[in-house]
C-alpha cells in the first residue's frame, strides 16, 4: 500500500468518524432543519443524476422516419 492511499484512507476515517460525533453531539441543532434538508435532497439528486440535462452529447442519433426499430 503506498503511502499516499494509506494517508487518503486515515483523513476518510478521520473525517467519518468527525462527522459521526459533530452530528450526535449537535442533533438538537440540526433535527429542526431535517424536512428542509430533505426537500433540498431532492433538487440535488435530480441535478446529479440527470447530469444537469445535458441533453446527452455523443448518444446515438434517432432512426430516420423510414426505419423501423426493433427489426434488422
Amino acid at each position: 500500500m503506498s503511502n499516499l492511499l494509506r494517508a487518503r484512507t486515515v483523513f476518510i476515517c478521520f473525517a467519518v468518524i468527525g462527522a459521526i460525533l459533530l452530528i450526535a453531539e449537535h442533533w438538537v441543532h440540526v433535527l429542526p432543519f431535517a424536512p428542509w434538508l430533505f426537500l433540498a435532497a431532492c433538487p440535488l439528486m435530480h441535478l446529479f443524476m440527470h447530469h444537469g440535462h445535458s441533453h446527452h452529447h455523443g448518444s446515438v442519433p434517432a432512426p430516420s422516419s423510414g426505419e423501423q426499430r426493433g427489426r434488422p
